[in-house]
């Protein structure tokens, strides 16, 4: 059975992400796969990765339990917003402080290279614009989804990560916000 992991990364509760991540899950219960969630706002942790890399700041209970859901999935979804072009700062700050070097990915000694310690596992993207996601990719290069995709999840061995745009969500409406809904539930039974 395959295990799923969605990872909420809009601090707003009110927000369309958080149907989003609702519809998804839905369509993933639906289909029989096991689902757990991590709603990044409501976990109790430092977001600012303090000393860089030169001395490992101490896990936050929270941060603890977020690891073993990415190590218990099969496949982690993640939904955000785009703000100005990237991550919300909570999911970045969640990502600094816990894709680190012997979790995530390792250093080899005297290397330029390193060891992706995540392979196995595959991730979907679903991401929320003020644009239309043609502007988004070919005007401004989806910097969000090259961080993401490109710099986090395929640096750490989790490939393939699929991406879905959902938008333009300042100017839609309540039959196309329902089209989008619909959209995502049919992924979450898929599992995509």
């Amino acid at each position: 059975m395959k295990k799923i992991l969605i990872i909420n990364g809009h601090p707003n509760k009110d927000s369309f992400n958080f149907g989003i991540v609702k519809a998804y899950k839905d369509g993933v219960l639906q289909s029989g796969a096991e689902v757990q969630e991590i709603v990044i706002a409501d976990l109790d942790f430092n977001p600012n990765l303090q000393f860089g890399y030169q001395k490992r700041m101490e896990l936050e209970p929270d941060l603890i339990n977020a690891w073993e859901k990415i190590q218990w999935a099969d496949h982690l979804v993640w939904i955000h917003p785009v703000w100005w072009g990237g991550l919300p700062a909570i999911t970045k700050g969640f990502i600094d402080r816990l894709f680190l070097p012997g979790f995530a990915f390792r250093y080899r000694e005297n290397s330029v290279w390193w060891d992706k310690l995540l392979k196995g596992k595959t991730a979907h993207i679903i991401t929320t614009l003020d644009q239309p996601s043609f502007y988004y990719r070919f005007f401004f290069g989806r910097p969000s989804v090259n961080q993401l995709k490109k710099s986090t999840l395929e640096f750490c061995g989790i490939q393939p990560v699929k991406v879905t745009y959902v938008g333009v969500i300042k100017t839609s409406d309540e039959k196309q916000r329902q089209k989008w809904l619909e959209k995502i539930k049919l992924l979450g039974v898929k599992r995509k």
